[in-house]
């Protein structure tokens, strides 16, 4: 059994563990303070630490191994972690509220954690790839896919801060929630001349526009690597589809977040509409990610449950 006091990738994944572990507890503290407070500060201190420890480890990792580190499950949520990560804080440079760490900050935690404690030491120790994945396809189609299911995965609990936030409050967004926070009203003054007023978005309305942004930009990273994933699968075993049930859940992933987009383009669908289908492709990257992968079934599984 590794010691992981000894084994400086396990070592990181236990410090950025430790990291989110505090970021979390101080992320609900802060919900009621000011974006610029000391609390809210640390928080977002602590998720840059543990995003730069789980980079460190993702890179001593490849260093180590001489391959892109995505061979086994312990690895691929590491890399999920610190793409949850690295969209959080992206999200929170837009819209610095201490709303956005409270909802994503579980989902990189509970990858961790799973990682760390969860996993036998035999899905955690790096192995070699096997001829199929020894390809330059590698790192492109992978990371785009872990990438696509982070953004993916942020702007879903966005989505469920939206349904769970002023619950009693009646949504009226006013704009297709592209907007970046404000938008102007144009009134008619009594000599008849225009003035324009700025008006900004409530929390609802904030939450469902960076929800929308985040997704839009996840399912088009789905997109991107669903379509290498079926270059390499060709080059790899003569077939650009075989209904692997990985290739099948991603399938169902992305026609569930594309009518999403279709009920907000085409039928003006906004707030809590789409929240619920959001949560509905919440629950579909879980089985595709997690449930696939530890059933030990198809090309695209790392084995566990029914492994051996």
């Amino acid at each position: 059994m590794n010691n992981p006091l000894l084994d400086p990738v396990l070592l990181l994944g236990l410090l950025a563990f430790g990291s989110l572990l505090l970021a979390l507890p101080l992320a609900f503290w802060g919900l009621s303070g000011s974006p610029q407070a000391p609390t809210a500060k640390l928080v977002r201190g602590l998720v840059v630490a543990a995003n730069l420890l789980l980079t460190t480890q993702l890179l001593w990792r490849w260093l180590d191994s001489g391959h892109f580190p995505i061979s086994n499950l312990y690895e691929s949520l590491c890399f999920l972690a610190w793409g949850c990560t690295l969209t959080q804080l992206l999200v929170e440079r837009s819209w610095p509220s201490g709303l956005v760490p409270a909802a994503t900050t579980p989902m990189a935690l509970v990858c961790v954690a799973f990682a760390s404690f969860a996993l036998p030491e035999t899905l955690k120790n790096a192995a070699p790839l096997v001829p199929a994945l020894r390809s330059s396809w590698l790192v492109m189609h992978v990371s785009v896919i872990m990438m696509s299911y982070a953004a993916l995965l942020v702007g879903s609990l966005l989505s469920v801060a939206v349904l769970i936030t002023e619950p009693s409050k009646v949504l009226e967004l006013r704009s297709s929630s592209i907007g970046s926070g404000g938008y102007q009203k144009a009134h008619l003054n009594q000599g008849e001349s225009i003035s324009l007023q700025g008006s900004y978005f409530g929390l609802g309305e904030r939450l469902d526009n960076l929800s929308y942004r985040t997704i839009t930009v996840g399912f088009l990273l789905l997109t991107v690597g669903i379509i290498s994933g079926a270059v390499w699968a060709n080059e790899a075993w003569g077939s650009w589809w075989s209904w692997d049930p990985k290739e099948t859940w991603a399938l169902i992933c992305w026609l569930v977040y594309a009518a999403y987009l279709h009920t907000r383009l085409t039928r003006g669908w906004q707030g809590r509409k789409p929240a619920w289908l959001a949560m509905g492709g919440l629950v579909v990257i879980t089985v595709c990610y997690i449930g696939v992968n530890l059933l030990g079934i198809g090309l695209h599984s790392y084995g566990w449950f029914f492994d051996g």
